[in-house]
């Protein structure tokens, strides 16, 4: 069930319908004239705000695109933190560009170059795959890579243990009426579906406009 709009009331008005409900009071847009709030609990309302937050960051992630610069002679360890690096992006669902620059007398041994871009995507495998394979242009060789779909990523090994980087689940109900408007205001309430012990409340005969 949507919610249901109940128009424009009184502060009073809308905390004793609050407390009749048994929910609390929460203004959702304050700049508004008069200011709109709406009937929730305090803790589901937290709990879908911060959903809503991470699905946007998550949309966000998905159109950036963090380099990674390679070299035919990296050391071992310098290419390990750039693989963490890139593994760290690609669990943030971002893209990573791999660009493996050569210098001076090192394009006569492209192959080496190929070599260390090959050892990179296997060590990335779980976390990410080639959009196209590993390409020469110019004086390097460039390769993009997707972050693969989260059920059939690895976990991220940087992460904390037991951090799956999921929303935390809602905390009980406060009960506090939280950002209350002017009390000289009038105010619109949105008012969300009662529970099953408030079918018989004499406010669900009210006439929703």
């Amino acid at each position: 069930m949507g919610e249901k709009q109940l128009g424009v009331i009184s502060l009073n008005e809308a905390l004793t319908l609050a407390r009749q409900q048994g929910v609390d009071l929460v203004e959702i847009a304050p700049n508004a004239t008069p200011p709109v709030c709406r009937l929730v609990e305090i803790g589901k309302f937290r709990y879908e705000k911060a959903k809503k937050e991470k699905d946007s960051k998550k949309h966000q992630h998905a159109s950036m695109v963090k380099e990674v610069q390679l070299s035919p002679r990296i050391d071992p360890h310098d290419l390990g933190i750039k693989v963490q690096h890139a593994i760290g992006f690609l669990c943030e669902d971002m893209k990573v560009k791999v660009a493996l620059k050569f210098r001076g007398r090192e394009m006569a041994h492209q192959e080496f170059g190929f070599e260390v871009i090959k050892k990179f995507l296997e060590a990335i495998a779980p976390f990410g795959h080639p959009d196209f394979q590993p390409k020469l242009i110019g004086r390097g060789i460039n390769v993009m890579i997707s972050p693969l779909p989260r059920n059939k990523r690895a976990k991220n090994p940087n992460a904390l243990e037991g951090d799956g980087g999921r929303v935390p689940a809602p905390p009980a109900s406060a009960n506090n009426h939280s950002a209350a408007p002017s009390p000289a205001g009038k105010v619109p309430v949105l008012n969300e579906p009662a529970p099953d012990s408030f079918v018989n409340n004499p406010f669900n005969r009210l006439e929703v406009k």
